[in-house]
């Protein structure tokens, strides 16, 4: 039978035993290395333990790095370096990744897994302002993948400097994108409100092809056009 209501939410509730399921049956639960970083994050900064991603959006980082074959990736926001990890773990020989954080604390437990995983040749952590790495950075297209999941008021800032070091067909994604639902909110708070304002900023971006997944809490998928195709 053909289904007429095109538009009515079709994603399923993902209850703990289907997320299970869906981790296990799509090779994307973690492995020793990955899952005891979850517990060391939780019991190191529980309060903030929340801010690593999801089993299934790391899995699926390392499987776009894969896909593009890429080798040069910039990811803002560090954390305690799963989503680094995720990324670094997928780079072929000579790829590298750098990674923005202001946070030393935070970036030591990090550190200390990347060197555990045999991936910390790979990463350049560089601490400070991100908007001063990213400016700091080569300004011709070059990068292959970038990863914003920083704080949510800077976001517009970091695409703004990350879209035209994108060589064509490059993917820019951003984490976070549907903030626990808050963002369609009549009167939302600072941190949804400023995802609000950047995803309005990123739907009106024509240099870019994008998607919005309900990844998570909502994962926006860019991909850079040629400059041709942006113009257009």
């Amino acid at each position: 039978m053909l289904r007429t209501d095109t538009l009515s939410p079709r994603n399923l509730p993902l209850t703990a035993e289907l997320h299970s399921y869906l981790l296990h049956h799509g090779r994307m639960t973690p492995d020793p290395v990955l899952a005891e970083l979850i517990e060391r994050t939780r019991e190191a900064v529980p309060d903030q333990a929340h801010m690593t991603v999801a089993p299934e959006e790391g899995a699926l980082l390392s499987f776009l790095v894969r896909l593009l074959g890429a080798t040069d990736i910039v990811e803002v926001g560090t954390f305690t370096g799963y989503s680094s990890l995720c990324l670094a773990r997928a780079l072929p020989a000579g790829g590298s990744l750098v990674t923005c954080d202001v946070s030393a604390e935070w970036t030591s437990l990090a550190r200390e897994f990347w060197q555990r995983a045999g991936v910390d040749d790979r990463i350049e952590l560089r601490l400070g302002p991100a908007l001063e790495t990213l400016r700091a950075l080569p300004a011709e297209p070059h990068l292959d993948l970038a990863f914003i999941d920083a704080d949510k008021p800077g976001y517009i800032g970091y695409w703004d400097e990350l879209v035209p070091r994108l060589r064509p067909g490059a993917l820019l994604l951003v984490d976070n994108t549907l903030f626990n639902g808050e963002v369609v909110h009549e009167h939302p708070a600072e941190k949804p409100a400023a995802v609000r304002a950047f995803n309005e900023h990123a739907r009106r971006d024509g240099r870019v092809e994008l998607v919005m997944l309900p990844l998570a809490d909502g994962l926006t998928m860019a991909r850079r056009l040629p400059d041709t195709a942006a113009a257009a």
